[in-house]
């Protein structure tokens, strides 16, 4: 039942195509790289700091994450953070952290099942922000080396992130989802792939105790988590452009929201963790398989 203080859904409104410029669009859209780098040389090296941290500061930075992510995902829904459903809704994400941090990871999933009360659009949101958060915390404090394997994971999909930007304004070419979000090409997605590529294969090489094999393993691990980070990417495209919004928010500039920036991090954390069941002793999940 919808509250009486929640604002009317907001009118859904296609955003046009953008035009593409002579020669396939390449070169366009670096007005927004200053704005990204400066806000990826505040975010990048704090984020690190509290991976490698680990305990309460890296709970603490995933704990605020998913509320804040889970903020942007009511506002999409018209969900009003001053109604008691929206403090409710913000409330419910640090349930699911408390139970898995507390090592009950099936309470943390029934926490996320029972947002079924706000019906099925706001409940989509508790899960995909709950099974990203869960599995970051997992990764981090149940899998060896934690620091490293979360490292990889949030460094692979940035690597996706970056190189597809790049690639993409650089080349430009045949769009990826045209109907979905214009701005993404083929050479985009190919350019992110490649970078996680390179990037998984360095990152699992030079990890302590890498095993033999470390950077192949790791290479072909960067692949599954660029495809990842670009469903998870598409996904929140399309939920926008459904809801008829540009950005779920805009607390990083050059970015949006939370959701913006993380996106793909709500696919390929929880891959990597269902991954990880198949590793053993705890290994880092590019170990799978290996006994």
């Amino acid at each position: 039942m919808q509250d009486r203080s929640d604002p009317p859904n907001p009118i859904v409104i296609p955003f046009p195509s953008a035009p593409t410029p002579p020669g396939g669009g390449s070169g366009r859209g670096w007005k927004d790289l200053r704005a990204r780098v400066l806000s990826a040389l505040v975010i990048v090296p704090l984020a690190a700091l509290c991976v490698w941290a680990g305990g309460v500061a890296y709970a603490v930075m995933i704990v605020l994450a998913m509320v804040g992510m889970a903020s942007e995902w009511g506002r999409m829904f018209a969900l009003s953070a001053r109604s008691w459903r929206g403090v409710l809704y913000l409330i419910w994400p640090l349930a699911c952290a408390a139970a898995a941090l507390g090592g009950q990871l099936g309470g943390a999933f029934m926490v996320m099942g029972a947002a079924f009360v706000f019906g099925p659009a706001l409940w989509a949101g508790q899960v995909a922000i709950g099974c990203a958060g869960v599995s970051l915390l997992w990764l981090r404090f149940m899998t060896h080396p934690g620091a490293g394997v979360v490292l990889f994971v949030v460094a692979c999909v940035a690597l996706s992130d970056t190189g597809a930007y790049l690639t993409g304004r650089a080349i430009g070419g045949p769009k990826l989802a045209p109907r979905i979000s214009p701005a993404k090409t083929w050479s985009g997605s190919c350019g992110g792939l490649l970078a996680a590529v390179a990037g998984g294969a360095v990152i699992a090489s030079v990890l302590p105790d890498a095993l033999a094999g470390a950077g192949v393993r790791g290479a072909m691990m960067g692949a599954v988590m660029a495809v990842a980070a670009q469903a998870g990417d598409l996904g929140e495209s399309a939920l926008k452009r459904a809801r008829g919004v540009k950005d779920s928010g805009a607390i990083i500039p050059g970015h949006g929201g939370l959701l913006d920036r993380f996106d793909g991090l709500l696919v390929a954390a929880p891959l990597a963790a269902l991954i990880s069941l198949g590793a053993a002793a705890g290994a880092a999940f590019w170990y799978v398989g290996l006994r």
